[in-house]
């Protein structure tokens, strides 16, 4: 992975895991989307909306397994997202493949800053089905 796409990957991690609604918002570009393990979707306000609501947490979050395929001003990242979560006060633990796309932002200012997430989409892993 080349080292833009990597820092972009690490902030993310760190974001996410710690529920870091500005550094998210940077992160992600304005017309995100992502769907979740049961199929439903968000945009990047109600994204962001679980963390300011204090809706989601989480405990632990890891981002590993990564193979990451960078076509000019875009990129696709697969791997697996691990994570100890409260969703709602439900627990969401588990173990993901995640699917991330990824665009490049000229405006940019340092490593990993010019690149967005312009979407992901987790599946549950295989040992977690029913």
């Amino acid at each position: 992975m080349d080292r833009e796409l990597a820092e972009f990957a690490r902030r993310w991690e760190k974001a996410e895991l710690g529920g870091d609604v500005v550094t998210l918002d940077r992160l992600l570009a304005d017309d995100f989307r992502g769907v979740g393990p049961r199929g439903f979707v968000l945009d990047k306000e109600q994204w962001l909306e679980r963390y300011a609501s204090g809706d989601l947490i989480h405990d632990a979050f890891d981002w590993t397994e990564v193979e990451v395929r960078r076509h000019g001003e875009s990129a696709v990242a697969i791997g697996v997202q691990s994570q100890q979560s409260i969703v709602d006060g439900r627990d969401a633990d588990g173990r993901f493949r995640a699917t991330q796309f990824l665009v490049k932002d000229q405006g940019g200012g340092g490593i990993g800053d010019g690149w967005r997430l312009v979407g992901i989409h987790l599946s549950a892993l295989a040992e977690q089905l029913p």
